[in-house]
């Protein structure tokens, strides 16, 4: 096992009924920046049990923060900030709000140029607003975590920054909430915590037995309830057991001690910059095609998924093999297609010119042990088609 620190200071509060504890996870007297995104708060109740919890704060509301939040959109409430001298955010939505918010947070107080947060990938470790969610989508991890992925619009680049003063100071996550989610949405939720598993997950086997035990947990549980939980999400139980897989995939406790790979997202969020095509949906296209030009390097972790996962037999080749195959098998029952072929056209080129921005971004080798080179780059990519 790897050295590791582990930290995370975010309460969360989780289950039926929690919303009544807002107003004393909200600093007393706070004057309280309300984010959110296109309005779907208003649609399914939540927004009127926010704003009944926080009566007495003094709010300014935000919306319109992106699925894929942009920069431009985010530095607009920096500057609703900086005017109103808000001093608390409350973050009232899924991934894409609770990353928006983490920049916005980032950049209020930031000396420089913010743009340099992303393309630097910096580490914000102080001066950051202090903030809070309300989660209303499973998926991301984002609101138990220190990450935050925003795209620049103006440029068609999805980048991530993070740092340990980007944590939520709390994050209330009731599972009922999914109820009123469109099924696509749902199935994102699953996919994306399943490929957030995977990325440290399959690596190379190693001495990190309880590591492993727990990434294996929250894979056969995703895989035990995803299909069921898109189908009744009013059912508790698969919406809380869907909603804490999401949570502890993506919180920090799975990678600590392991080594990680991460090169699935790095490409995927490069089709999502370019095609504009749903996150979880460019994991699904990107990863099983990974674990194919990676098969040398990863069949060991491989076929260990195999076996624990999907009970396969046969030789470790085999089962490494038959593995890759499972998993496209189960993002196919959750409604994933795989090839980028089915979601846009005009992508001849992608490959090329992914490589071509990995090295202007000296990006030259990814991967747990940077293997994965701009030439294998271009070969996932391709395959990918």
């Amino acid at each position: 096992m790897l050295n590791f620190e582990l930290y995370n200071p975010t309460n969360l509060i989780f289950g039926k009924g929690q919303m009544e504890k807002l107003s004393s996870l909200v600093p007393a007297g706070s004057k309280i920046l309300l984010a959110y995104g296109g309005g779907s708060i208003f649609k399914n109740g939540i927004y009127d049990q926010v704003m009944t919890n926080l009566k007495g704060f003094e709010i300014v509301e935000f919306g319109g923060i992106e699925p894929n939040p942009h920069y431009e959109t985010l530095m607009k409430a920096v500057e609703i900030i900086r005017a109103e001298k808000i001093d608390f955010i409350l973050a009232v939505g899924g991934g894409s709000v609770i990353d928006g918010v983490k920049f916005i947070s980032a950049a209020v107080h930031f000396e420089g140029n913010p743009m340099d947060i992303l393309q630097k990938r910096l580490l914000i470790k102080e001066n950051a607003l202090p903030f809070g969610t309300v989660l209303t989508l499973p998926a991301t991890g984002s609101e138990m975590n220190s990450g935050s992925v925003v795209t620049i619009k103006a440029t068609e680049e999805k980048l991530a920054f993070g740092g340990s003063a980007m944590f939520p100071k709390f994050s209330i996550c009731d599972p009922t909430v999914i109820v009123s989610l469109p099924k696509r949405q749902i199935q994102n939720g699953v996919v994306d915590a399943y490929t957030h598993v995977l990325e440290q997950y399959l690596t190379y086997p190693h001495n990190a037995l309880l590591q492993d035990r727990f990434a294996e947990g929250i894979l056969q549980t995703l895989v035990e309830v995803g299909p069921e939980v898109v189908e009744n999400p009013a059912d508790y139980t698969l919406a809380s057991n869907f909603m804490w897989c999401c949570t502890m995939a993506l919180n920090g406790l799975i990678q600590k001690g392991v080594p990680s790979d991460w090169a699935t997202h790095m490409i995927g969020h490069e089709l999502t910059a370019l095609y504009g095509i749903d996150h979880a949906r460019t994991l699904a296209i990107i990863g099983p095609n990974l674990y194919r030009v990676m098969f040398e390097t990863k069949k060991g972790k491989l076929a260990q998924y195999g076996k624990r996962i999907f009970n396969l037999e046969g030789t470790e080749d085999e089962i490494a093999e038959k593995a890759i195959e499972a998993t496209v098998a189960f993002f196919h029952k959750m409604g994933m297609q795989t090839k980028l072929s089915d979601y846009t056209e005009g992508y001849e080129n992608t490959a090329s010119f992914i490589v071509n921005r990995f090295d202007d971004r000296g990006w030259k080798g990814l991967g747990e042990n940077q293997l994965v080179t701009l030439e294998k780059v271009k070969d996932i990519v391709e395959m990918s088609y």
